[in-house]
């Protein structure tokens, strides 16, 4: 293990047996997202300056992966991505050195068919970090199937994890693991209990170690109601910890999802759909335009907050 690896392990240990109500500050990513009211999941380039997530209409009927770019330590120049716009794509993640983006899509396997299909795992590349994307492809068998699979996150090391409501699920919707193998993605397996549970586990993070997964589960019993974000960690046997909800304030009574962790700067990013003016009493339409134009009004906005309870 190496030294930048051996520290991570050592803040998530410190994380893991920090005290549950221990109050992590929590911030808005994304200003210049706060016209849009859904908002959801997040990825990043390793160089922190260009990023990508997905923007919805209200009824989730458009759903189209979009990027903005940081100019001048200032994120600027929203737009759709290349590959998107036609069908409901959501869900994208960057791998490691950031030259394939995996997404999700209900778009048509083939151009020439006009239906579209359960969602897939689909993928863009391009052979270095400023030429276009290509254009989709599907990720085929044995990971998609007449299921439907959702939220890839891949490690260096090519494992990739994703959501599903596949066979073999011990839930409703469960977390399944593929193995990167001899230049093929192995049969994927559905994670043990310490992961997955009889409910709802979905969105998770790998480490580009492939050391510990931030994922969501919702309503469960150690959880403060609705989703809720958890950690595991995973040891030399390959075995993944029970896993443990994040503490105050990342995760809320409101529904938490879609992590996303920039590992060079140590910063955990996040769905959320927390508000801070439910008991507030409006008396006037101005309190109530202010209330709705608020960042954290109940819709979908991103938020980000230093995931190691060293750092303070």
């Amino acid at each position: 293990m190496n030294q930048k690896c051996f520290i991570l392990v050592l803040l998530f240990i410190s994380f893991l047996n920090a005290d549950a109500q221990e109050i992590v500050k929590v911030k808005p990513a994304f200003e210049i997202l706060r016209e849009f009211d859904k908002i959801r999941d997040f990825t990043m380039d390793a160089s922190g300056s260009e990023a990508y997530f997905t923007i919805q209409s209200q009824t989730e009927e458009k759903s189209v992966i979009s990027k903005v770019v940081k100019v001048n330590d200032e994120w600027k120049t929203l737009s759709v991505a290349s590959f998107s716009g036609a069908y409901k794509d959501l869900e994208p993640f960057l791998s490691p050195d950031g030259l394939r983006l995996y997404f999700v899509s209900n778009r048509p396997l083939h151009d020439s068919i006009t239906s579209t299909k359960d969602f897939d795992i689909w993928f863009v590349e391009r052979s270095a970090p400023n030429n276009p994307w290509s254009k989709p492809k599907n990720l085929g068998a044995p990971v998609n199937s007449e299921n439907n699979e959702f939220y890839p996150t891949v490690s260096k090391n090519g494992n990739l994890y994703f959501t599903c409501d596949c066979p073999g699920a011990l839930g409703r919707d469960d977390i399944f693991f593929s193995e990167w193998k001899n230049n093929a993605y192995s049969t994927p397996i559905a994670l043990d209990e310490n992961i997955n549970s009889k409910g709802f586990e979905y969105n998770a993070y790998i480490s580009k170690d492939d050391t510990f997964m931030i994922f969501g589960g919702y309503n469960r019993e150690d959880g403060l109601g609705s989703g809720d974000l958890y950690i595991s960690t995973k040891n030399s046997s390959g075995q993944w910890s029970k896993a443990k909800p994040l503490p105050l304030h990342i995760n809320s009574k409101y529904m938490d999802y879609c992590p996303f962790v920039d590992e060079k700067q140590n910063m955990l990013y996040f769905t959320s759909r927390r508000s801070a003016s439910s008991n507030i009493k409006i008396n006037t339409i101005s309190e109530l335009k202010e209330m709705l134009e608020a960042y954290e009004n109940g819709n979908s906005r991103l938020y980000k907050a230093r995931f190691s309870l060293l750092e303070k």
